[in-house]
């Protein structure tokens, strides 16, 4: 131990708790902006929140070089902090969280290079998972026919406006839980309980109040989403008790919860045993944790690549213009590589396209935008890559490569989740699924839009479907907000010349989009077109686009239902 290393690791700790209070902070203003129905602060909390990991680093990094005198670029002064930050954190509540922050500064003062375990907590804590606890957890026995219980969960929600009508919520809760639930559990030999987290999830314009029913040695998870009425109440719009309903609305496309957490590993616990299928890093992300999330898939994926042997592949579709995509097929992400230059006619730079997805990380993704993790200086075993894709990296990124023996470096690298690309979808799916598949396409362009995002670019291969069958947009080197576009007729031509000309005879700006155009997008497959046209075709119409502008423009923040409009009470 030094003085110099000594002070490294009580600056990094200092920061990640001055970090963690306004991340709290943040946060805790959930509820008030939810009973508010103050949808504007909500999403600009948000985009603070996500931004203030980056601006404590740069921070803390500043502060910590003036600290060490300079010292800091000796890595062996890192090896004895990382060290000290250890012991220092050996009881903190949030030890693996500020684990990360250590890493974070880091990269940040060695520009993500040479990242070893020897100066920073690459590998994970032997034997550590996220541990539960009994306190985070109201339990209420059932007794009764069971309304006496719903009663005190919604009560114990602590809303400072009153609910809507409770009654009426808690009859449509019962009746759920009488037809749906109660049948499943062993109700004549155990006593069956209901536990919740004790702080609501809040998301876009609603709550959750998420839980489980146990009886014996089964479990049924549950969520409860609480909407704001917009006249000074609250009320319960459905209750989802299906694995598949509440995996979506804990999905990767949605953006991330505010949570009233002081130790998120604890919740991610409980929420482990809900969705046991969810990955550690995934429910990280859902609470609204991606830095942190971001080390753990870090770790989830180098597991996962030596417990295999299949090699990497470029990913199957069409081949992107901007971007070089490859994966193993029994990996479910895929990595996403900027091209040196890109496939006419794409003519934007790489900076446009990181701040393309750098948008797509501070915006409301609504469940229709898939999750990115970003990573610099990523290393891969170069004898796992196919002749192929070693072929394709050299020739469309050679910049983004480095070799090193058997080492190959990606100096810059996105992570995606794997779907499958709704043109090679279209290509094997029944009428009912064509249809189904149809629908949700267009809905995903009108919940982005509704949204303020134009996706650019609307070409099927853009669009992935998830194993649930929803439609996800992924490729975001053309999106801007809605409110930045033209929308336009196209001209009428005036004369046989302009009828017949190849190019554009009226001047085009670059903001401008003519939606009758938008009918291109199914060149070859008239089959989904048809379909389309019959439930969508009001997105060929640019007064559509030009009504959603007027509304955005005047305040107008959607619903996004993470679940079917047909399951909620309202509508039954």
């Amino acid at each position: 131990m030094t003085t110099v290393t000594r002070r490294l690791a009580l600056a990094i700790l200092n920061g990640f708790d001055a970090f963690f209070a306004e991340y709290k902070n943040i946060t805790l203003g959930a509820q008030a902006r939810f009973e508010a129905a103050d949808w504007q602060a909500a999403q600009i909390a948000m985009r603070d929140r996500l931004e203030l990991w980056k601006q404590k680093r740069k921070i803390v990094a500043e502060a910590v070089t003036t600290i060490t005198a300079g010292c800091i670029y000796d890595r062996e002064n890192w090896e004895i902090a990382k060290a000290e930050f250890s012991e220092l954190i050996q009881h903190h509540p949030n030890f693996e969280i500020a684990q990360s922050f250590f890493n974070s500064i880091y990269c940040y003062i060695f520009e993500h290079e040479k990242v070893r375990d020897q100066h920073a907590f690459v590998s994970a804590p032997q034997g550590y998972k996220p541990e539960g606890s009994e306190r985070i957890i109201h339990v209420y026995p059932f007794r009764g026919d069971g309304r006496d219980v719903v009663r005190e969960m919604l009560e114990n929600c602590h809303f400072n406006i009153p609910w809507e009508d409770q009654e009426r919520d808690i009859g449509y809760i019962m009746d759920v839980v009488e037809r749906e639930l109660l049948p499943k559990l062993d109700t004549e030999n155990y006593r069956a309980r209901a536990e919740t987290l004790e702080s609501l999830f809040f998301r876009n314009k609603a709550a959750y109040l998420v839980g489980r029913v146990v009886c014996g040695d089964q479990s049924i998870p549950f969520v409860l989403p609480i909407q704001n009425s917009g006249e000074g109440s609250v009320y319960v719009d459905t209750l989802l008790y299906d694995p598949d309903d509440i995996s979506i609305v804990f999905s990767f496309a949605r953006s991330y919860f505010m949570v009233d957490a002081s130790i998120p590993s604890e919740y991610v616990a409980f929420l482990h045993k809900l969705m046991p299928h969810k990955e550690v890093f995934e429910l990280y992300n859902a609470m609204g944790m991606p830095k942190h999330g971001k080390t753990e898939f870090f770790r989830f994926a180098v597991d996962d690549t030596l417990s295999s042997d299949a090699p990497y592949i470029i990913a199957p579709g069409i081949k992107g213009m901007v971007m070089l995509v490859f994966t193993r097929p029994d990996f479910d992400y895929v990595y996403k590589v900027i091209k040196d230059r890109f496939t006419p006619p794409k003519e934007m730079t790489q900076e446009h396209v990181k701040a393309c997805y750098s948008l797509v990380k501070r915006w409301d993704r609504g469940g229709r935008m898939a999750d990115t993790q970003e990573f610099n200086n990523l290393a891969f075993d170069r004898r796992r890559f196919s002749d192929e894709l070693m072929a394709e990296l050299i020739k469309e990124a050679p910049s983004k490569i480095e070799e090193s023996g058997n080492a190959l470096v990606l100096k810059h690298v996105y992570i995606e989740r794997k779907m499958t690309p709704l043109n090679l979808y279209l290509k094997e799916c029944d009428d009912d699924q064509l249809y189904s598949v149809m629908d949700e396409y267009g809905n995903a362009i009108k919940q982005l839009a509704s949204n303020n995002i134009f996706p650019g670019d609307m070409l099927l291969k853009n669009f992935g479907v998830t194993r649930h069958g929803r439609v996800v947009f992924y490729d975001y080197d053309e999106i801007c907000p809605l409110l930045d576009c033209n929308f336009r007729s196209l001209p009428e031509p005036q004369n046989d010349e302009q009828a017949m000309a190849t190019q554009p005879w009226y001047e085009v700006k670059p903001e401008d989009v003519f939606p009758e155009e938008f009918r291109l997008f199914f060149s070859g497959n008239q089959r989904a077109k048809k379909v389309f046209d019959e439930l969508h075709s009001d997105l060929y119409d640019p007064e559509w686009w030009q009504d959603l502008q007027d509304k955005i423009r005047n305040g107008f923040v959607p619903d996004l239902f993470p679940y079917r409009r047909k399951q909620r009470f309202q509508q039954r």
